[in-house]
């Protein structure tokens, strides 16, 4: 399969495919602005890294990197719900689309020297077995100065069909307890650690003070993490997406998780693009639904 995806879409000295981890396929991205790493495996984003810059995204060195797992880091795909599925308690936490293979559909270089890459997921006996709708998504991600990723979904049922999705963004930070996210101020939340509570934060920065798991509602952006310990701001933008979506597990949660381990908690700071719960996207039959993050990183004062 990698010969074949290398004579069809390889670009030499720009975009390889290789076995990455766990033998999983992924595409490599070196350009002069960036590098990057996207595996097949949930058309994940696990890697990216700007010219001159430190990595920009957080993967866990315990991830699993196996068919039917997710990874944990990078930027999941999450479709087509959000969390666990309501009445559903074999369905996998936050759908298929992170734990199925993508089929890469055309890889390109744009003048300025921006890769873009296109991978698409569509039903299989395996997606059909937990959601019956006939759909075709798309991802399409750009790697140059700033990542940027458009989830596309269309419905090609005879029926309109909802959805929830999500770009489970995993920033890579120097220390998440002194880290601050602007662009969130005076909004309302639902807060998942209490009971799916509402609240609404008040007119700072967000800042962690513990476990945090919160579906920030009405919400365009941007977001910016300042980040004193790597003496940088990571900037979210994002399009068509109404809800942001923050987390980070914190000491207790993430000893126990096998796939992140005690004390990863701290370089890692989760903002994601998010339509979920009562956001989430209802398409009319032929309907089509867009959806986008970039990601880019700002330089502030030498680290602290």
């Amino acid at each position: 399969m990698l010969d074949e995806l290398n004579e069809q879409f390889g670009r030499p000295g720009v975009v390889h495919f290789e076995a990455g981890t766990g033998g999983l396929a992924r595409a490599v991205i070196s350009t002069p602005a960036a590098e990057a790493h996207v595996y097949l495996h949930g058309a994940h984003v696990t890697h990216y890294r700007p010219a001159g810059q430190e990595p920009v995204l957080f993967l866990s060195p315990r991830s699993r990197f196996e068919p039917g797992k997710a990874i944990r880091g990078g930027v999941p795909i999450v479709f087509p719900w959000f969390g666990a599925r309501a009445g559903h308690p074999s369905a996998p936490d936050h759908g298929f689309a992170r734990i199925s293979e993508w089929a890469v559909e055309g890889v390109g270089q744009s003048p300025d020297g921006v890769v873009s890459l296109i991978l698409a997921l569509q039903p299989s006996a395996a997606t059909r077995a937990l959601w019956a709708p006939d759909f075709r998504v798309a991802a399409r991600v750009q790697i140059g100065a700033e990542l940027a990723i458009a989830l596309e979904v269309e419905n090609r049922s005879a029926a309109a069909f909802s959805f929830e999705e999500a770009l489970h963004t995993y920033l890579r930070v120097g220390d998440a307890t002194r880290a601050s996210i602007s662009g969130l101020e005076g909004v309302s939340y639902l807060d998942k650690t209490d009971g799916l509570r509402r609240k609404t934060l008040g007119g700072e920065p967000f800042r962690l003070t513990g476990e945090t798991d919160r579906v920030f509602l009405d919400t365009r952006g941007p977001h910016a993490v300042a980040d004193p310990a790597l003496g940088r701001r990571l900037v979210v933008e994002k399009r068509a997406s109404g809800n942001t979506v923050v987390w980070n597990p914190w000491r207790e949660k993430s000893a126990a998780m096998a796939d992140l381990g005690d004390g990863q908690w701290r370089s890692m700071l989760c903002v994601e693009a998010a339509n979920v719960g009562d956001g989430a996207v209802t398409l009319a039959p032929g309907a089509r639904h867009s959806m986008e993050m970039v990601l880019r990183v700002a330089r502030d004062a030498a680290p602290t």
